[in-house]
């Protein structure tokens, strides 16, 4: 799939023809610099690493600069991989926003904010217990057996329990572009994709 590299801006609403509020993302979305073209000669497939989001030149290592050079550009923070552009691109190309249209439904991943450790009730929605009686006093957000004792005498793989939440690649897909606002790089899609502020996003079409 071809797409772009972007950072998430924030949220807001816009109205729609009938008069419906929509939740939207505000997305800023290239301009995205091919960084290498992979062959299928050399490399065995066919793919464009773009580049995104200017990287200070004393933080790059020599391999890196010359990798930067070579595609004679200023050194890039995000490296993704991209196939199937329909478009023909060489080394140093840019591409805008503009690669994406309204009405175009995009699949955007990126990863989710990180919550710690956290609990069965908030990780994996369990009930807990609904009783605060009955001779039940502390036990109101635990997990409960986690299997029984004689046989299997094991925990199957894969039980829910607490742990760390959060913090995962995640891919949200098919949300519809709303807006494209090409002098400013913005890309507004509908419902929300995955990311604090300001954390890069990948999208593809």
């Amino acid at each position: 799939m071809s797409g772009l590299i972007g950072k998430k801006i924030g949220m807001t609403s816009l109205f729609d023809d009938k008069g419906k509020n929509i939740p939207c993302t505000v997305l800023e979305v290239g301009p995205c610099v091919v960084t290498q073209v992979r062959t299928k000669a050399v490399d065995g497939y066919e793919a464009l690493q773009l580049g995104f989001d200017d990287k200070a030149e004393k933080k790059v290592g020599k391999a890196s600069e010359g990798h930067f050079k070579k595609a004679n550009t200023s050194p890039k923070k995000k490296l993704v991989e991209f196939q199937n552009f329909e478009e023909e691109l060489n080394l140093g190309d840019t591409i805008t926003v503009e690669h994406f249209s309204e009405g175009d439904f995009v699949d955007v991943s990126g990863t989710s904010k990180g919550k710690g450790f956290q609990g069965v009730v908030k990780r994996h929605g369990f009930a807990g217990v609904g009783q605060a009686t009955h001779g039940q006093h502390n036990r109101l957000r635990a997990p409960g057996s986690i299997g029984a004792a004689s046989y299997p005498a094991r925990v199957f793989k894969g039980m829910r329990m607490a742990g760390q939440m959060g913090n995962v690649k995640v891919k949200v897909p098919n949300l519809k572009v709303v807006k494209v606002v090409a002098e400013k790089n913005l890309l507004v899609v509908k419902g929300c994709v995955p990311g604090h502020k300001n954390a890069y996003v990948i999208v593809q079409k």
